[in-house]
């Protein structure tokens, strides 16, 4: 591997919706975030969350179709999209409760997993599953 390559940071998760607007709305209600951008035309979304922006785009939209192909969404209630959003909560119970009471359908309340996380389900407004969780420590080698 070439020395001169800089290590990469993790910068966007764009999520395809339905409406914008609504979306970012959504998820700032929902999960508790703040909104750090709206354009005026509702093509473009995004999120205050950390280091790594979440991003909302339409999900038909030429600029990203043409080049890379149409989104695909879920035929039924009983496929998913290819995506998990997951955010981690101090309080998964709370997060939970204010997910659900701004929206969110419910899929798993939060439980106790074998491994030490407290983990908890929602679809967003666009049927996407959203894992909350509380912090698990990464193990070091």
């Amino acid at each position: 591997m070439s020395s001169n390559l800089q290590t990469a940071a993790f910068a966007y998760t764009v999520v395809y919706v339905k409406d914008v607007a609504k979306s970012v709305t959504f998820y700032a209600n929902a999960f508790g975030y703040a909104v750090r951008r709206l354009d005026d035309n509702n093509k473009w979304g995004e999120l205050e969350s950390g280091q790594t922006t979440i991003a909302f785009t339409p999900i038909h939209q030429r600029e990203t179709d043409d080049r890379t192909g149409e989104v695909q969404l879920p035929h039924s209630q009983r496929e998913r999209n290819p995506v998990e959003v997951c955010f981690d909560y101090p309080d998964v119970d709370l997060a939970y409760k204010r997910a659900v009471d701004n929206g969110a359908l419910p899929v798993s309340a939060p439980e106790e997993k074998p491994w030490g996380q407290k983990v908890g389900y929602v679809r967003d407004i666009d049927g996407i599953v959203v894992r909350m969780g509380s912090y698990v420590g990464r193990a070091i080698s």
